[in-house]
């Protein structure tokens, strides 16, 4: 008998997946330790039809980085010059970018919106991690500090996490993931 370890079923839910199919694997997971998440990574997303999924693409969101328990960037972005910047969250109109999602599409509005985005960047932490308990599990959860959103993790592998973002308005998380960058 065949065992499929969690990265290749990440692999394969990188393709595309119902959003019971990803909280199936999130929930098969184990939890992961604020020091396992210190770090730089790079984020990518579970496509499932969420609303939020592909929203923060087009203004060449990168990943995260936590640099400490207190000392998190929840939003760091490309840059045009290949540089990268932290993006203030506080300053995204996110209900606004939920009920007008489908104006985002346009690739005009994309390029208007990538070349402002370095204009709300900051240098602040926008977001701690604490251990909260979510869907049953004790584990590491980056706490956004001006905006009602918590994003959850759970281990995929030593260089990998499985993230929920919790966000409140939507009924179901935004499911992504992290790469550990070295």
């Amino acid at each position: 008998m065949t065992t499929i370890s969690p990265a290749d079923t990440l692999r394969d839910l990188e393709h595309g997946a119902t959003t019971t199919q990803a909280l199936l694997f999130f929930d098969s997971l184990p939890a992961v330790s604020i020091e396992e998440m210190l770090g730089e990574w790079a984020g990518g997303e579970i496509p499932t039809g969420h609303p939020m999924n592909g929203l923060l693409g087009p203004m060449g969101w990168h990943g995260k980085r936590f640099d400490a328990a207190d000392d998190v960037h929840p939003l760091v972005m490309d840059g045009r010059d290949g540089g990268r910047y932290s993006l203030n969250p506080g300053f995204l109109p996110v209900p606004t970018l939920l009920r007008f999602r489908a104006l985002l599409n346009n690739p005009t509005l994309q390029r208007v919106v990538r070349s402002l985005a370095p204009a709300l960047r900051t240098r602040a932490p926008k977001a701690r991690l604490r251990m909260l308990s979510y869907r049953g599990v004790l584990t590491a959860t980056m706490c956004y500090d001006q905006l009602p959103i918590h994003d959850v993790f759970r281990k995929v592998d030593e260089n990998t996490v499985l993230g929920a973002m919790d966000l409140r308005g939507t009924a179901d998380p935004l499911v992504f993931f992290l790469r550990r960058e070295v």
